[in-house]
């Protein structure tokens, strides 16, 4: 009996693989990537104390230190093994991300996985691969774009290191990707990326004035510059989610019987008009126009929606429920959404 239980478990297990082939696959090569990446970092000591690391950039690696302390006893995240150590990408990138959504409505593709549920993207660590992947959803009708992530969290499978590219990054801009994938590391509900990004966005770009202020002081040079760089996206994030409503509002207008061109020719002028208007923004440092034949396409929009799109309603229930105290406001959601 009990060797008939264990063939019968054997041969489900082989076709639920085989059935499943891709992702296993798929699976093998990001555990793959993550576990290089993870594996040929080193402990921010050895770049601390080494003669040959640049000055400059090892004060971004004790102004990381110094944003994780604050986020754990400041902000109550999830103390972790997360950034001690750090990933030389000598000058190259080492990720690409694949985004996907429907040519005439703002329907994103999703990939499902174990643990994290569906998700709007998919990452490759193989740029080649990203680019298989891009075209075969081309040839499929989609709308695709391909990015390359500041950073990203695997949600405590790893000790997530600290990507050399990171420390580039202006001081309020980096202590705002640490807190936000410390987040990830917090709080994460699976099948719900839309709250997760949104959460994480948000509480990074909040909790960076509080640690800028405690640090260099309000009237810092560093403190102004994150204060005029986070008000202009702020702003040029509103423009482009009220562009997507426009968006949606058109495609709710096709039909399925329009020839295709004329809705091609209808999405092109209405991004372009979107984009042109961006120029009319009120913004410390204005954005460069968008040439007409440079045009992004529906995921560009989709992003937006994806990191940006939920950030009143937090910022609402955190001043109306809270009192504006973001640690208290952490505390209520780490209980109200049990980590995955």
């Amino acid at each position: 009996m009990i060797r008939k239980i264990i063939l019968g478990f054997s041969a489900i297990s082989i076709l639920l693989v085989i059935w499943n082939w891709e992702l296993v696959v798929y699976g093998i090569s990001q555990g793959y990537g993550q576990s290089r990446i993870v594996l040929q970092s080193k402990p921010i000591d050895e770049f601390l104390f080494s003669p040959s690391f640049p000055d400059s950039l090892k004060k971004k690696l004790s102004l990381i230190e110094e944003v994780r302390r604050y986020a754990i006893d400041s902000m109550g995240l999830k103390d972790t093994e997360n950034y001690k150590t750090l990933f030389d990408q000598k000058g190259e990138e080492i990720m690409w991300v694949v985004q996907a959504c429907e040519p005439f409505a703002l329907k994103p593709k999703l990939w499902t996985f174990p643990v994290i549920g569906s998700v709007p993207y998919k990452g490759f660590f193989s740029k080649q691969k990203a680019i298989d992947e891009r075209t075969r959803l081309v040839e499929n009708g989609y709308d695709v774009s391909i990015r390359n992530p500041g950073g990203w969290s695997t949600l405590g499978w790893f000790k997530d290191p600290i990507l050399s590219g990171m420390l580039k990054r202006d001081d309020g801009d980096l202590a705002s990707l640490i807190i936000h994938e410390m987040v990830h590391a917090t709080i994460f509900v699976k099948d719900d990326v839309d709250f997760n990004e949104n959460l994480a966005s948000f509480v990074g770009d909040t909790a960076s004035y509080y640690f800028l202020a405690s640090k260099f002081g309000k009237d810092s040079d560093e403190f102004i510059k994150y204060l005029h760089d986070d008000q202009d996206y702020r702003l040029y994030s509103r423009h482009i989610l009220r562009g997507t409503r426009m968006l949606d509002s058109l495609y709710q207008t096709m039909k399925a019987a329009d020839p295709i061109e004329l809705k091609r020719e209808k999405k092109k002028e209405m991004i372009s008009r979107i984009m042109s208007t961006s120029d009319t923004l009120s913004l410390f440092t204005p954005k460069r126009k968008s040439s007409s034949d440079r045009l992004p396409n529906n995921t560009y929009f989709m992003s937006y929606h994806l990191y940006q799109g939920r950030q009143d309603n937090f910022k609402k229930e955190l001043d109306d429920n809270f009192g504006g105290d973001l640690k208290k406001y952490i505390q209520y959601l780490s209980k109200k959404y049990p980590y995955l």
